[in-house]
């Protein structure tokens, strides 16, 4: 059985208010719980260290998972992160398929547990994003301004006047009981022009939520297997 007939001239119309029904949809039911994915609403709208790295943010998203490990256990994964080091610990199908060079070790590289502010943590084999933030067991701040018009990184206090993109990318680590951490992960972004920025926007947090959330839980999978591995013989 067909459906209803719609006359030609309402089927404009009819798409636009359905698309637009859509967008309303998504920004305010399915949005916000993607920008606070594990978040309580205390640690998604409270301040955290390394904000200041983007101080005035256009957009800011709060996730966060609990290990049931104690920090000095989760530290060393964070410490490691990045391309041709220990990796994201997210889908490597999608890393490979992006050309990424990525490869998410399952195992803690005592030869990648020093890092310092100022060292590039490689998002790829083109670059990556500076230490600008760093608490030993507590905090980790990445971030910085991408002048859009070369794709580069700008040097630490100079920022472009045309196209730009301010990011910051931060992990903080709280106790949650003796055995037990939280582990949150921050993004802050500003950009300009705004229109460019809004439209990089719509296509970054989808994105940007699917590789997060199955970071943070590989990185909760990868602490609690190594516990349940025990002790390894000397």
């Amino acid at each position: 059985m067909s459906g209803p007939h719609v006359p030609g001239r309402l089927r404009g119309p009819l798409a636009a208010l359905a698309a637009a029904s859509a967008g309303a949809a998504y920004v305010l039911a399915v949005r916000p719980r993607l920008l606070r994915w594990g978040a309580t609403t205390q640690e998604a709208a409270g301040p955290l260290a390394g904000d200041e790295i983007v101080p005035a943010p256009r957009m800011q998203s709060t996730r966060a998972v609990t290990i049931a490990a104690p920090v000095a256990e989760v530290w060393p994964w964070l410490v490691q992160m990045g391309a041709g080091r220990g990796g994201f610990y997210s889908y490597d199908w999608l890393e490979r398929g992006a050309g990424l060079g990525i490869r998410n070790a399952d195992r803690i590289l005592p030869e990648l547990q020093r890092l310092k502010v100022g060292d590039i943590v490689p998002m790829s084999a083109d670059g990556g994003l500076p230490v600008r933030l760093l608490q030993s067991g507590s905090v980790l701040g990445l971030g910085g301004t991408i002048d859009l018009r070369t794709g580069t990184m700008s040097p630490a206090g100079v920022r472009p006047t045309g196209r730009r993109l301010d990011i910051s990318w931060t992990f903080v680590l709280r106790p949650a009981g003796p055995q037990a951490t939280r582990l949150l992960s921050r993004t802050r972004y500003d950009f300009s022009p705004l229109a460019e920025g809004l439209a990089l926007r719509a296509l970054l947090e989808p994105v940007q939520f699917l590789m997060e959330r199955r970071m943070l839980l590989g990185i909760r999978s990868r602490v609690e297997g190594r516990r349940s591995q025990g002790p390894r013989p000397s």
